[in-house]
């Protein structure tokens, strides 16, 4: 029996051994994957290596990242450690309290730890940046520390530190020579822990940072929205440091006492240095990696440009080449939605320039929240497409420039998909039974009611309550009876490399889709479709408006706009970019999805309505529900 239990630990070990590592060494092998795929290996590369490293954003990340995991480790270690040694000689009652106190930060859900340093800042007016994430860091590394070393101080004999002093050591003597020594264990394990808790830290430090300061976990969650390989090759690169951070920490101090053989106290104070240089050394390396700026006089040297705009939106290039061309530093800021957008507007948080989609630059129009444009410093008009100007959120242009445009429609491989029943079908293909369980539904409340209602002859901004709850019963039958899976920005990924039949998607997604594989299409009901447009706007409360206009001509411009739309996929509104990336020798040269469909009546441009929109939220709540049920 004995050797029965000892034969399942052992395959349980190795188990949980292949669960842990064997995803960290499939995301290490992807690094260096040669294709875009984070799924299909196409070739050994080290492009995203190089990408990682010309990558302004990536790098200055990498350096917030290990700075505040130093600053705030070794803050959170000395003040841990002097608190739990205060505590081993404060009175019982004041001792289980301050223990209590300490173990509810670790107890808390992060989100409530997070929400709670945010309101504090905004409550004492602190402006959120580089300084608060590494307050709230400090904060919440303190408690794991002083349960590491509480235990060592509790095994310590009482009377030693008395002991001491009676031999004519200083208090501080005592505490250094003395008890130091005996609780390093202790003190080493919880700085290690806080170094952790530190470098791993997303939640907390997504609502304490503001000014463009991001760390690792922020640039990767922003990166994540779309298909980047660059994840794999700064996430491998955390994980190589972090292990020779603990080959150096575990590896010096034996090689150390070989050479020395001092007494076991100095060699526990010897653990101390290789602890110390790592830091030292990691500090080194990422300061290192951080760029810099710099150059002879420039229109907007010294001044400073704040971007909101959605993640994984810009070129590889255009940012470092502005910043070079103007002098201007450019801070960018991610979301990832319209209304997480408004409500850091709304709250008066100041922004050069946003990007919001059509729908929301009517509602900030409306609401008061825009300037206009001061024409007269723009000289971008006459470069972008007519089919993109004039819309109907902003018919004369006087608050928005076009970024991205395009369409919303239907991926699908044409190996499993017929054309024919498409074009009888339109969107309602999404409930012939022929590809029961072989499609995919985007989670966005807008474009799958839009398909809902366009399917059933519908104008997507209805107002018409029959009418919506039509296209809910539509949806609802959809989930329940076709094994849909509801996915966001997998379906990119997963539709290139073919595992389901069809699904709804954004054309930009289409495009790189269409890059991949040679198998996928793209195809637009006659009933019409969304015609969206992403544009740049300038707030009423923004600081720099002059540096802003400068911004949007750059964009606007030949070469930004090639490199944003190259890199990222979607439809430049640059005419002459849209014709060269689309033409012959072109990135997407014979790729339908990538030029927008501009000669069809049926198709729209949303209109914001607040009630109708609270109604279709609602509304796709409950068809998520039905879902996860037939499910």
């Amino acid at each position: 029996m004995k050797k029965k239990n000892r034969i399942f630990g052992k395959v349980l070990m190795v188990l949980m051994i292949v669960f842990f590592y064997v995803p960290i060494l499939y995301m290490i092998v992807f690094s260096f994957n040669d294709g875009k795929s984070l799924t299909s290996f196409s070739g050994f590369s080290l492009r995203w290596y190089r990408h990682m490293l010309e990558s302004q954003d990536m790098m200055t990340a990498l350096y917030t990242t290990f700075s505040i995991a130093i600053l705030a480790t070794m803050i959170a270690t000395v003040v841990g450690t002097v608190a739990a040694i205060g505590l081993s000689s404060s009175r019982k009652v004041i001792r289980n309290l301050m223990e209590q106190v300490n173990n509810l930060p670790m107890m808390n859900p992060e989100i409530v730890t997070a929400i709670g340093f945010m309101l504090l800042f905004i409550t004492f007016k602190i402006e959120k940046g580089y300084v608060t994430m590494l307050l709230a860091h400090i904060a919440f590394c303190i408690p794991y520390v002083m349960l590491s070393v509480m235990p060592k101080i509790r095994s310590l004999d009482p009377n030693l530190a008395d002991a001491a002093m009676d031999l004519g050591a200083t208090p501080f003597k005592a505490l250094t020579k003395v008890i130091v020594p005996q609780i390093t264990p202790g003190i080493l394990s919880g700085a290690l822990i806080a170094f952790t808790m530190s470098v791993d830290d997303f939640i907390i430090s997504y609502f304490v940072t503001g000014r463009g300061v991001k760390n690792l976990s922020i640039v990767v969650y922003t990166m994540s929205k779309r298909v980047n390989p660059s994840i794999n090759a700064v996430s491998t690169l955390v994980v190589v440091i972090i292990t020779l951070v603990l080959l150096m920490i575990n590896l010096v101090p034996v090689l150390a006492a070989k050479k020395s053989r001092k007494t076991n106290a100095m060699s526990h104070r010897h653990k101390l240095i290789p602890a110390l240089a790592v830091c030292c050394v990691v500090a080194v390396v990422v300061a290192t990696l951080k760029h810099s700026s710099g150059g002879a006089d420039r229109p907007f040297e010294g001044q400073t440009l704040h971007i909101y705009n959605w993640g994984e939106y810009t070129g590889e290039n255009i940012i470092g080449d502005f910043e070079e061309e103007t002098g201007a530093t450019v801070v960018m800021e991610n979301f990832d939605s319209n209304e997480q957008m408004y409500i850091k507007v709304a709250n008066g948080e100041a922004y050069d320039i946003l990007v919001p989609s059509d729908y929301m630059i009517q509602r900030l129009i409306e609401e008061g929240y825009l300037q206009k444009l001061d024409k007269s410093k723009l000289d971008c008009f006459d470069k972008l497409s007519e089919d993109v100007l004039g819309l109907p959120y902003d018919p004369d242009n006087d608050y928005s420039i076009p970024y991205f445009w395009g369409t919303v429609g239907i991926v699908y491989d044409k190996t499993k998909v017929d054309l024919k029943d498409l074009e009888r079908e339109g969107y309602n293909i999404f409930l012939d039974q022929k590809y029961k369980g072989d499609v995919y539904l985007y989670d966005s409340e807008r474009d799958s009611f839009m398909m809902a209602l366009k399917a059933l002859g519908y104008s997507m901004n209805t107002e018409n309550q029959a009418e919506l709850n039509e296209a809910y019963d539509w949806l609802v039958t959809c989930v329940e009876t076709m094994d849909t899976e509801i996915v966001t920005d997998e379906i990119i990924d997963n539709m290139a490399q073919g595992r389901k039949a069809l699904g709804l998607i954004y054309s930009g997604d289409a495009s790189y889709v269409m890059a991949e594989n040679e198998d996928m299409g793209y195809y637009m009901p006659d009933t019409g479709t969304n015609l969206w447009s992403d544009a740049m706007v300038i707030p009423k409360n923004a600081k720099n408006p002059e540096l802003a206009h400068a911004f949007i001509n750059y964009a606007s411009d030949y070469d930004g706009a090639y490199d944003n739309s190259s890199y990222v996929g979607y439809t430049s509104s640059n005419q002459e970019v849209m014709d060269d990336l689309s033409g012959k020798g072109g990135d997407y040269e014979g790729i339908n999805a990538y030029i927008p469909r501009t000669d069809n009546e049926n198709d729209e441009v949303f209109v914001y309505n607040a009630e109708t929109k609270k109604i279709i939220s609602d509304l796709w709540s409950r068809v998520k529900i039905a879902a996860s049920n037939a499910g």
